[in-house]
C-alpha cells in the first residue's frame, strides 16, 4: 500500500490538505486496475503536487476544470521533465474530485457545444428506444455530429430550421470526404435516421428525411475474403499459450474462427453469459437480441484456461480484459481486429483483409464446402436477413460449375 504524506505549505508547515482522502482513493484505483508498483508512485507524487497547488490557489471540486490541469501541467513542465500520461492521471484525478461538475467544466467547447448535446440526445435515443448496439450507435452519433456542427456551428441547434440545402449539401461534401461508397451509405443512414428522430420530437415538420441523396452502394457484388482451414490453424497455433497474453488471444481467436462471432460480440461477452453446466454461451447482438449457441469443447477449453489462469483480477464482468494498466474492458471492436492483424503478421499469412471478419467468412466458406447449406449457415451466423447469406453462393466453385455454359467453340 503507498503511504500517503502530508504536504507542506510555502511557510514549510506540515498540512493535511483537502484533497488528501481523494488521493487515497485514487492511489486504490490505480493498484486495483492492475498499474505497477513504479507507475502506482509517479502518479500518487503527481496528484499530490497537483492537490498542493489546487490548495494553494483556493481551488475545490466545484470550481475544478480542465483548465487548472492544463495551467498546472504548463508550469511542471518547466522545471520537469515531460512524462507520457500525467494529462491523462491528472484528468482521472480531476473527475474522481468533481465527477459531476468536472465533466461539465472540461474538454471546454466540445462539451458544452449546443451540437454535442443535441448529438448526445439522440445516442441516448439510439440506446434505450432502439435498443442499437454501441458501435453502432458510434457510427451513427459521429457524422451527425459532424452533421449539426456545419450547419449551426456552436451556436444554438434550431432543427426547425433545417432546409433541404443543408442535408445535401452536406452528404455531397462528406460523401467526397469519406471516399468509400459503405462508409458514405452509413452516413446517409444516419442522417436519415436522426432528421426522423426529429419529426419524432415534432422539432422538424417537412419530410427532410426523404432530400439525403442516396449513395450508390450495390450490395452483393463483392466475394467474400477468406483463408484456408490450414491457414486458421496456422493462426491459433502461433499464439503463444504460455503467456497471459497469448492464452486471452488464442481463446479470442476461437471464438472467431470456431463460432463466427463478430469483433463486438466478442468485446461485449461477459462472464453470466458462460453457461458451463448447459454448455452454451449467449451472445448479445443488435436491437438487444440475445442468441443462444453450443460452447464447442475447445472453444470451451481455451476460455476456462484463459479466466483461471491468465484474465487478471479486476472489477469488470467482460471476459476480456487488457493486458496492460488499466485492467478493464476492451475498448472497442478495433481492438479485436488489430489482435487479428498481429496473429495474421505472427503466422506470415498474406491475407486479402486484415480484420476480424476475415475469420468469420472464413468460417462460412469452409462450413460450405463441408455440404453445410446456406440456411444452416445463416443460423451459425445468426442473419436476421437471409438474403444476406447469399453471399457466401459465390464461392461455392462446386455448384457454380454447373451451372456454367460451355465456351462458344470449345477450348482453344
Amino acid at each position: 500500500m503507498i503511504v500517503i504524506h502530508t504536504f507542506r505549505n510555502p511557510c514549510g508547515q506540515a498540512q493535511k490538505g483537502s484533497f488528501s482522502a481523494s488521493i487515497q482513493v485514487f492511489v486504490e484505483q490505480l493498484q486495483a486496475q492492475g498499474y505497477a508498483l513504479v507507475s502506482v508512485k509517479l502518479s500518487t507524487r503527481l496528484v499530490k503536487d497537483f492537490a498542493a497547488w489546487l490548495d494553494v490557489r483556493g481551488v475545490d471540486g466545484q470550481s475544478l476544470s480542465a483548465t487548472h490541469v492544463v495551467d498546472y501541467l504548463d508550469g511542471r513542465w518547466l522545471h520537469r521533465r515531460r512524462r507520457r500520461g500525467d494529462a491523462y492521471t491528472l484528468h482521472a484525478f480531476a473527475q474522481l474530485i468533481a465527477p459531476e461538475g468536472y465533466r461539465a467544466n472540461s474538454q471546454q467547447q466540445a462539451a458544452i457545444a449546443p451540437a454535442f448535446r443535441v448529438q448526445q440526445e439522440f445516442e441516448q435515443y439510439l440506446l434505450r428506444e432502439r435498443g442499437l448496439a454501441v458501435a453502432s450507435i458510434r457510427l451513427y452519433g459521429d457524422p451527425v455530429g459532424r452533421f449539426l456542427q456545419s450547419v449551426f456551428g456552436n451556436a444554438e441547434v434550431r432543427l426547425d430550421q433545417l432546409a433541404a440545402s443543408d442535408v445535401i449539401g452536406f452528404v455531397q461534401v462528406e460523401a467526397a470526404r469519406l471516399h468509400h461508397p459503405k462508409r458514405a451509405k452509413i452516413m446517409t443512414t444516419a442522417l436519415r435516421s436522426f432528421l426522423q428522430y426529429g419529426r419524432y420530437r415534432g422539432e422538424i415538420t417537412a419530410q427532410l428525411h426523404a432530400c439525403v441523396p442516396a449513395v450508390a452502394n450495390w450490395s452483393m457484388v463483392g466475394i467474400p475474403r477468406t483463408i484456408s482451414p490450414s491457414q486458421v490453424l496456422s493462426l491459433l497455433a502461433g499464439c503463444d499459450r504460455q503467456s497471459a497474453g497469448g492464452r486471452r488471444d488464442y481463446a479470442m481467436l476461437l471464438l472467431l474462427a470456431r463460432l463466427g462471432l463478430r469483433a463486438s460480440e466478442v468485446v461485449e461477452l461477459r462472464l453470466e453469459d458462460l453457461d458451463w453446466s448447459e454448455g452454451v454461451i449467449r451472445i448479445r447482438g443488435p436491437a438487444q437480441r440475445v442468441d443462444l449457441l453450443p460452447l464447442p469443447a475447445d472453444v470451451g477449453a481455451a476460455l476456462a484456461h484463459y479466466l483461471c489462469d491468465g484474465r487478471p483480477a479486476c472489477g469488470e464482468r467482460n471476459v476480456f480484459i487488457r493486458s496492460r494498466a488499466p485492467r478493464r474492458a476492451l475498448l472497442g471492436p478495433s481492438a479485436v481486429s488489430c489482435i487479428v492483424l498481429r496473429a495474421l503478421r505472427r503466422a506470415g499469412i498474406d491475407s486479402p483483409t486484415k480484420g476480424a471478419h476475415l475469420l468469420r467468412h472464413s468460417l462460412a466458406t469452409q462450413m460450405l464446402g463441408g455440404g453445410a447449406s446456406l440456411g444452416e449457415i445463416a443460423e451459425i451466423l445468426r442473419h436476421r436477413n437471409p438474403q444476406t447469406t447469399t453471399i457466401y453462393a459465390k464461392v461455392d466453385l462446386v455448384a457454380l460449375h454447373a451451372l456454367a455454359l460451355p465456351w462458344p467453340g470449345g477450348v482453344q
